[in-house]
């Protein structure tokens, strides 16, 4: 972006911005205009509540504006959005390119309401050959590549990672134990006995073979599958001829296991190696985007998306708006293969090509194999589609269901379920999980770790007041007006009358009058179906056992009670594997390590010199002190 302070910038500042009081629509729009040049940069549309309508790129932000300002022709959904427009906002960048990428960060911190929005941005994992040990280890990687090694990837989840190294392993007998592991065996683990692994780790294969090995994988990754299944084929028919038998049939094992990872990859294409087929389908005013990841001439998976539309975009604003956001985290391939046409391809090309640091084709293929590739991903967009939109009729129908069952006003868009997890007090977190009108919406759970000092270990009842407490106090402090989606309609609470009672007391407290919530108790013997309801001031309830509802508020307690319990087990493995080192300013995971492998144990640090600490590599003199006052200064 321009260091210079340009006027455009100014408004985002609110200096130079025009007096709009009291105007609305194309004539706040216009007033606008006459401080606005033909730089390239990004505007914002914004309510009456300050709240941001719309974030857009420009090549020019005078011509864009100058658009948006005339009383006719836009579409519907342009219309009603000038039409709430009250204000705008504006920064330049240096060239279109930059304006592109800093429009598509600002929508997905901003979340406007007329913007496309990609809402599922998980990472993909990948396979990594690791290359610092003398026998690399082969093993599933998700995040950034800061280990040296050889990156192969992505896959579409973690699934298609696992399914692969599994036979990976079948084929090339590759460790996949931890160095420290790898270092203290004396004797082959299971994976040696069930034939997974070669045993380098006791002397069962030397280590030009088992470089040999990796250097096999590393072939199979990269799409040169042929050459191996010969090379095993030969060595098979020379140990048969040999008499080996046990080791001619262990190799016709790998055979099948590498033919068996071809097979379940599918569409395998010959001309394309390298390549995100992306295809986009539309219905009913929703869409829905398959992406098919194909490596090495492989098909590594494939994935639907069901961005949201801007309520109403149309289908190239929508594939363009979905490359942008789903590469702003992710390294694209050397091609990207399109269903159909975008507006800016050749702004995307570009925009790509820069994160890659090498040329990236996009393109919308027309004849031959690439054509055949993105019809298959249009053929499981719509297919995809179809299921969500069955599914969601399905939803609508559940959560009409539980509003006629609990008198609610209107069917819930947001329930929010909550429960807690401990063991005698130890450990204790409670858990928020989101269901509306597309099923599960993994992205906004929350857990809370129990903080409260003056709760007796074990209160259920303290618990679940720390949770709304905090809950509550924050939505009410981000977001009083209730203008986002984030404030619920219903609480489903996985307790009775006891558990009722402090909800209650909380939100009135905190002046929450008009959130209904209800108490889902375990009825006689605690057995599923026969739940009982519990509502403040109203009598205990139950549904009939084979009610369609009382199935749909099980699964919702259950998911809770999953998430809940899988936070508690996360959190008291952490508690198990912490150490005093984790205290000590400087020391990470990598020193810690390090001081743990030189020492044996944390105590053993604790009782170290410091000439003894400076020994361990990567310990500074200063660190030591550090470590060494840490353990000594405490009285």
């Amino acid at each position: 972006m321009t260091d210079s302070t340009s006027n455009s910038e100014m408004y985002e500042e609110g200096k130079l911005a025009p007096d709009t009081d009291g105007l609305r629509g194309h004539q706040v729009i216009q007033s606008y205009l006459r401080s606005l040049d033909n730089s390239p940069g990004v505007y914002r549309m914004l309510g009456s509540a300050g709240d941001v309508l719309y974030v857009g790129k420009a090549r020019s932000l005078k011509k864009r504006v100058s658009n948006y300002a005339k009383m006719s022709g836009h579409t519907a959904r342009i219309g009603r959005m000038i039409s709430a427009t009250a204000s705008m906002m504006f920064l330049t960048t240096r060239t279109e390119t930059e304006a592109l990428l800093l429009e598509q960060n600002l929508i997905k911190q901003l979340k406007p309401k007329y913007n496309v929005l990609l809402r599922d941005d998980k990472s993909f994992p990948n396979i990594v050959l690791t290359k610092e040990h003398d026998f690399p280890m082969i093993k599933k990687h998700r995040g950034r590549r800061s280990e040296t090694g050889s990156y192969f990837g992505p896959f579409a989840s973690a699934g298609a990672v696992n399914r692969t190294l599994n036979q990976l392993q079948k084929i090339f007998l590759l460790r996949n134990c931890t160095d420290s592991m790898f270092s203290t065996r004396t004797r082959p683990c299971l994976q040696y006995q069930i034939a997974r692994c070669s045993g380098p780790c006791v002397g069962h294969i030397s280590k030009q073979d088992y470089a040999q090995s990796v250097a096999d994988a590393e072939s199979f990754l990269k799409g040169k599958t042929t050459a191996i299944q010969e090379k095993l084929a030969a060595e098979m028919l020379q140990a048969s001829e040999a008499m080996e038998f046990e080791r001619a049939a262990s190799l016709r094992d790998r055979i099948r296991a590498l033919t068996h990872v071809q097979s379940t990859q599918g569409v395998n294409p010959q001309f394309v190696s390298e390549a995100d087929v992306i295809a986009l389908h539309m219905d009913g005013g929703q869409a829905c985007v398959q992406v098919f990841f194909i490596r090495a001439h492989q098909n590594w998976g494939n994935r639907a998306y069901f961005p949201n539309t801007g309520t109403g975009a149309d289908a190239p604003e929508i594939l363009e708006a979905f490359i942008g956001q789903f590469y702003s985290t992710k390294q694209p391939p050397k091609q990207v293969l399109l269903s159909q046409n975008i507006e800016n391809i050749d702004l995307v090309q570009q925009l790509l090509s820069d994160k890659l640091g090498k040329k990236v084709e996009v393109l919308v293929p027309l004849r031959g194999e690439k054509v055949e590739l993105v019809a298959n991903a249009m053929r499981n967009a719509k297919e995809s589609l179809a299921r969500r939109m069955a599914e969601s009729a399905t939803q609508a129908k559940l959560l009409k269901g539980l509003a006629d069952a609990f008198d609610l006003k209107a069917p819930p868009s947001r329930v929010e379920i909550y429960d807690n997890s401990h063991i005698q007090g130890a450990h204790a977190v409670g858990a928020m999980v989101v269901a509306g009108k597309e099923g599960f919406e993994k992205s906004f759970y929350r857990k809370f770790n129990i903080k409260g000092t003056d709760i007796t270990p074990g209160d259920d009842f303290g618990m679940m007041k720390e949770v709304l407490n905090r809950r509550f106090k924050r939505l009410l402090k981000e977001d009083p007006n209730r203008e986002t989606n984030l404030w619920p309609d219903l609480l489903l609470i996985d307790g009775g009358a006891g558990q009722i009672s402090a909800v209650a007391e909380i939100l009135q407290e905190l002046g929450v009058n008009d959130v209904p919530f209800i108490g889902v108790a375990k009825g006689e013997d605690r057995d599923a179906g026969k739940e009982e309801f519990h509502r403040p001031n109203r009598k205990v309830f139950a549904l009939r056992r084979n009610d369609p509802v009382l199935y749909f508020i099980q699964r919702l307690r259950d998911e809770a009670h999953r998430f809940a319990i899988g936070t508690h087990r996360a959190k008291r493995a952490k508690a198990f594997t912490s150490t005093p080192l984790d205290e000590v300013a400087g020391v990470g995971a990598k020193r810690k390590k390090a001081l743990l492998t030189h020492f044996g144990s944390a105590k053993a640090v604790s009782r170290a010199g410091l000439q003894d600490l400076c020994a361990v590599e990567g310990v500074s003199d200063a660190l030591a002190n550090i470590i060494y006052d840490f353990f000594h200064d405490k009285g």
